[in-house]
Parts: C-alpha cells; structure tokens; sequence
C-alpha cells in the first residue's frame, strides 16, 4: 500500500520580498516519520481551492499550529492587536475544510491552533490570555532563544476515562508540552471535552459521532514525535485511520469499477 496523503495547512507569511504558504518542518517530519503519510502542504487560497475534490483524493488533514490566532470576527469578538497577529486567508481555508472532512469521514488531527480553529469551525468560542484568568496556570512557553526549552514537556493533562484518547493513552494522567496563551472559550456544537489541564482549561478534544478519526489537542505532539511516547502514540494514531480510511475507499472504488 502507497503511503496515504495528508493535506497540511499551511500560514500565509511575507518574507524575502514574496508572499509564502508554508508549513512548519516539525509537523511534517512527525507525519511523514512517525504517523507514516505523505504530507502535502494545502496552500490557504480560500474559496479558491475546491476542498470537495482535495478531499476525494487525501486520507487525512492535518491542521497545525502557528503562530497567528484565529481572527476574533469568527466568533463574535472585537479584534485587538494585542490578539494578533493574525492569517485571515488560513483562516478561510481551515474552517471549511475542518466542517467537510468531518462530514465526509476524512481523518483530522488538529494541533494547537487547530484546536482553536476546529472549536470555532463548529460554532465554538475562544479565550484570550487565559494566564490571567483568578487560579490558572501560565501554559505559555518560557522565555528562551532554545526551542527545546520552550516546547519542554513539563505540563500534566487528565484524559478522561471513555474517551477517544484514552483509546490511544489509557486513562489518567499524561505530561505533555501545552504552549498557548488562548484557549476553548464555549466549546463547539458536536465537540466533547478529551483532556483537561489542572486548573480546568480544554486541553483535547474530539467531535462527537464523527464518521472517522477527528481529535483535537492543545499541546504541541509533533515536536518530540520521536522522542516522547505520548507525542508518538497520537501521531501513530492519525497515520493508522489514514490507512483505514485509503483502504476502506479503496475498497468501495474497486468495487463499483
């Protein structure tokens, strides 16, 4: 079997006098090494793309971290520039693509931002600076010029007995590298709560009654993919109902030709 095709999103970023669609190293080296797919960088061209034929063709979507935030017009807020910055054009390419591959059964994995992105995309809300919040945690990154430093796995997050990842962890506790100053306002229509944080701030969570795989977590497992088990456990995950879901359309094609 060919490796199955993932669709990545991709930031619209400008450097070296040219407008650029790319994606972080990290999230494709974990796709390709640790959940065994091909990733392929979606560039974010809005109602441009036609989502519907991408997703007659991929086996999963992967929808990354970055560092803009999803703009606050998208769920009923004023837009500050202390929220910023922000990447209008990701924004009209995830939220549609998120609501069709869960319709559609494709396989989604949606990381830091894409938990934010997959919980407005259903209707949800997001909070701002939740470190200020009476009795929270600080869960963003130190200070330091070491990416390592700053994506330590240093945080304890619950996974609630019954849920989809206790499928993939077990029940209970699990450290994890959660690195965000926003989070889960009012949680999405169809999302339930996966993970929490010990101070109660949404950590993971996953659609319900979705026709395939459709997880969202806060923290950041593609950084430590080969390293860590829990980062690999959730990436191994992704890439198993990648393949279960190339074969099973496999299956019903060879059986209408």
């Amino acid at each position: 079997m060919s490796q199955p095709l993932v669709a990545v999103a991709a930031d619209v970023r400008q450097f070296d006098n040219y407008v650029w669609h790319a994606a972080p190293r990290q999230y494709l080296e974990a796709a390709i090494a640790s959940a065994g797919v091909l990733p392929l960088v979606l560039p974010s061209l809005g109602d441009r793309l036609d989502l519907d034929g991408l997703l007659d063709r991929v086996d999963g979507v992967l929808i990354t971290g970055s560092k803009s935030n999803v703009h606050p017009s998208l769920y009923g807020e004023e837009a500050t520039e202390a929220n910023g910055p922000y990447d209008p054009d990701r924004d009209a390419t995830t939220l549609p693509l998120i609501r069709k591959a869960i319709a559609r059964g494709v396989p989604l994995l949606a990381i830091c931002r894409g938990i934010q992105e997959l919980n407005v995309a259903l209707g949800g809300t997001l909070a701002t600076e939740i470190q200020e919040r009476e009795g929270a945690l600080d869960h963003r990154a130190p200070v330091s010029d070491d990416q390592d430093i700053r994506f330590g796995i240093r945080q304890s997050v619950e996974i609630k007995p019954g849920s989809c990842l206790a499928g993939i962890f077990g029940a209970g506790e699990i450290k994890v590298n959660s690195v965000h100053r926003q989070g889960i306002g009012r949680l999405g229509d169809k999302l339930q709560v996966e993970a929490v944080a010990s101070d109660g701030t949404v950590e993971a969570v996953s659609v319900i009654g979705a026709p395939g795989f459709a997880v969202g977590v806060q923290w950041h497992p593609e950084y430590w993919a080969a390293s860590d088990k829990a980062s690999g456990q959730i990436f191994r995950a992704f890439g198993n109902a990648a393949r279960a879901y190339a074969t099973a359309r496999d299956g019903v094609r060879e059986a209408a030709e």
